[in-house]
């Protein structure tokens, strides 16, 4: 690849998705809205000079600050536009001909009495042709003209960013007789002669005039839209403004999803222990493995020549064997994270704008499916939502989800609810999993509980740490967390009521019954109770883990769109389990759910309602209202699809061992995606191979997929050491966790402290 620079792709290059969509060569561009263009912009004078095309870029730009703005007034004379709030001034000077005119206003802002505009962006050609009737003669007097202007624009140039527009081509065919004479081989001419006499003469590398050939491309498309032949129809003309607000604002206002012209972040305190750390892993590491080599070597098996038999080698102490298992687990985190940081920091790979269609969604799924119908085995056991049947669940889930997301179909209101009833799937199998376990086992230790939060939070903690990122970016983990925290204080808060207990009197499942109502009032409440919710995660430390951008508002809203889902996982849980237990459901192999009379019944209502909740999704017109009524009927099709895959036993006694093998590493898929899959924090798509948009996929997605296995591998592997099961040990690796914590946040706030 050439070098970073992406402003110049921006300005030079690119490619339409679909009609009108501009992706940059290499980078992302970002949409302004009118107040981030105000703020960007704020005291800010901005100068356009030229004929009718500039005229046309220059309503377009302001459009952005203030879309009310009509396009009036004279149009053959200078247009003034004034933002008075954010005291901005944007200038239109007509000057259609690179003449002394247009030199002489030039060289008014180069002298030191006059201030100089923060932006000035040039242009001018057609009219030069049109009056002279395209002569050579008017050819040579422009590039005469333009050499004696170059220099007072790259004098401005140090100071101030100024931008020379191409002349677009024209559509021949439209345009009227008195343009004629305005051919495109006489535009290709005038620009040619502008490239090459601009920055000729700048012996200051900071003293360049940037040239704005991009329109050229956008031109070419869509030229035949035109009105006249001449003038660019208003979509494109309107591309051309985004592109000069990202030239402009991006390293101003740092949108996430706007990587052209950004330059790279710099590393921060915590990012350079980091580095440090695993460094020093992989070190240790290598170190380690070379002396266990050269034991080995020492100690090898060897003949004794008295009595002919070999000599076995000492066994390794425990100790060391444990020290190594953690220095190689860091040292291949190490790696992993180095191509995290790669992917999506470094600005060393591209990254593009998503841009969907129905078949970038639909053909992908239906590959998907056929993939995973074809992988089709026996399960180990026949139990409703048994280990094999959640795994598959979760599997298909996650690659449902990963395609939506690299799709951009979250533009389209139908497929978006659909998954959001995925997501909801996920936090009802929260629910119902650990329900199950705490009140099948009774297990409240500290053991079990840390277990699950090192495995749930280990992959988050260490983005958080290496990509620069709050935890409350990663929502759906702290989701999770949450969740299982309220569900463990539910059933470990006194009385504790378990199966075990709950068999021996049935007043017990009431009392349950009674924790479980308490729960869903408590949730009611704070649904609706927001300065409530964010009282409580408002206070220190839980601040620091749940704020986002200043304030807690994108947790509530995250926690509230799926508030009752686990409330339902937990009571299916309990229903399921005291039918199973009184025998009341059959789960043989083969054998269906129910009477076959109840099996048909139930099974209609579950495809009815299947459907219905699909029909309902699929006419849904606003996201804010059907968002709203989500939480109360997310649970109506989890259910359904519950009944149609356990109710036949035959459907029940098979699952995919292709998607079961995704769902065990589903989390981690969840979670790597964000930044080597996707890029730009899931905003756009990482880019390794330009040019060829399938094969890139296909190399990212492998990528990919092994370092999310790879993820899940060392994340147990290191349960095992952090998390013993001795108490005693587990309470020293605690108190270490707690002073890690402690100077993460002493780092974060020195952070926080040398930013300010």
């Amino acid at each position: 690849f050439k070098g970073g620079d992406t402003c110049e792709y921006l300005l030079s290059s690119g490619r339409f998705l679909g009609e009108k969509v501009w992706q940059p060569h290499s980078c992302m561009m970002h949409k302004y809205k009118n107040s981030e263009a105000k703020n960007c912009l704020i005291d800010k004078h901005v100068v356009f000079i030229g004929d009718s095309r500039i005229r046309q870029l220059f309503y377009s730009f302001i459009k952005l600050i203030n879309p009310q703005v009509k396009e009036e007034g004279i149009k053959h004379g200078n247009i003034p536009f004034e933002d008075k709030s954010a005291s901005i001034k944007v200038d239109f000077l007509w000057y259609p001909e690179v003449n002394g005119s247009m030199r002489q206003r030039i060289k008014s802002w180069t002298e030191g009495s006059v201030a100089k505009p923060h932006i000035i962006v040039v242009g001018a050609a057609t009219w030069s042709i049109k009056i002279h009737n395209g002569s050579n003669e008017a050819l040579a007097q422009y590039k005469i003209n333009i050499t004696s202007i170059a220099p007072l624009l790259e004098k401005l140039a140090i100071s101030s960013d100024v931008y020379w527009v191409l002349q677009d081509p024209v559509y021949e065919d439209m345009l009227s007789e008195s343009r004629k004479m305005i051919t495109n081989e006489k535009i290709d001419a005038y620009n040619e002669a502008a490239v090459r006499i601009l920055n000729s003469s700048s012996r200051n590398s900071r003293a360049k005039v940037k040239v704005f050939s991009v329109s050229k491309l956008i031109a070419q498309e869509t030229i035949m839209k035109s009105a006249d032949g001449l003038h660019l129809p208003e979509s494109s003309r309107d591309t051309n403004a985004m592109i000069l607000m990202n030239v402009y604002c991006n390293k101003i206002m740092k949108p996430i999803d706007g990587s052209c012209c950004q330059p790279q972040p710099p590393l921060t305190l915590i990012q350079k222990i980091a580095f440090c750390f695993f460094t020093l892993s992989i070190i240790g590491y290598l170190i380690i493995s070379l002396i266990h080599r050269n034991n080995y070597r020492k100690n090898k098996s060897c003949t004794d020549l008295e009595s002919g038999e070999e000599k076995k080698p000492a066994i390794s102490t425990p100790n060391v064997s444990t020290l190594e298992m953690l220095l190689h687990c860091f040292c291949k985190l190490g790696l992993i994270m180095t191509y995290f940081y790669l992917c999506d920091r470094a600005n060393l790979f591209m990254k593009e704008n998503k841009f969907y269609t129905h078949s970038s969604f639909f053909i992908p799924i239906a590959y998907i499916l056929v993939l995973g119908v074809f992988y089709t085995e026996n399960t180990k056991e026949t139990k409703v939502l048994n280990r094999e049947q959640t795994d598959e669940w979760k599997g298909w889930m996650q690659l449902v989800i990963l395609i939506y997301h690299i799709s951009g179909a979250s533009t389209f209101l139908p497929v978006y609810m659909h998954i959001r009833v995925l997501v909801a799937a996920y936090l009802f199998q929260t629910g119902y999993g650990h329900f199950s376990y705490f009140w099948i086992k009774g297990d409240f230790g500290v053991y079990r509980v840390c277990q699950v939060l090192f495995r749930l939070n280990f992959l988050v903690v260490v983005l958080c740490i290496v990509m620069d990122r709050p935890y409350q970016f990663y929502y759906f983990v702290p989701l999770v967390t949450v969740w299982f925290m309220i569900i463990y204080a539910t059933l470990a808060v006194w009385p504790q009521i378990v199966q075990k207990k709950a068999n021996g009197n049935c007043l017990w499942h009431f009392g349950l019954l009674l924790k479980l109502i308490c729960l869903l009032t408590c949730i009611y409440f704070l649904s609706y109770s927001q300065g409530a919710f964010e009282k409580i995660f408002s206070f220190w430390p839980l601040s620091k883990c749940f704020e986002l951008n200043g304030n807690v508002y994108e947790w509530w809203f995250r926690w509230k769109l799926d508030r009752y889902v686990v409330f339902h996982g937990m009571l299916f849980a309990f229903i399921y389990l005291a039918l199973q237990k009184r025998q009341i459901i059959s789960e043989g192999k083969g054998d269906p759910l129910f009477s076959n009379r109840v099996s048909n019944v139930l099974l209609f209502i579950s495809i009815v309602s299947f459907l219905t909740y699909s029909i309902w999704a699929s006419s849904c017109k606003n996201k804010t209202e059907c968002n709203e009524l989500h939480p109360s009927v997310s649970v109506v099709q989890i259910l359904a699809f519950i009944l149609i895959r356990n109710i036949p036993g035959y459907v029940r006694s098979v699952y995919s061992s292709f998607f079961a093998w995704f769902g065990k590493i589903s989390l981690e898929l969840f979670i790597c995606q964000y930044h080597i899959w996707l890029a730009a924090d899931t905003k756009g798509i990482l880019v390794l191979i330009p040019g060829y948009p399938m094969f890139n996929v296909l190399v990212s997605t492998f990528i990919f997929v092994c370092v999310a296995h790879e993820i899940s591998q060392i994340t147990n592997d290191l349960a095992q050491i952090v998390v013993p099961k001795d108490n005693s040990t587990l309470l020293k690796r605690l108190l270490c966790i707690a002073g890690f914590f402690s100077g993460l946040h002493f780092f974060s706030a020195m952070q926080d402290q040398s930013r300010h």
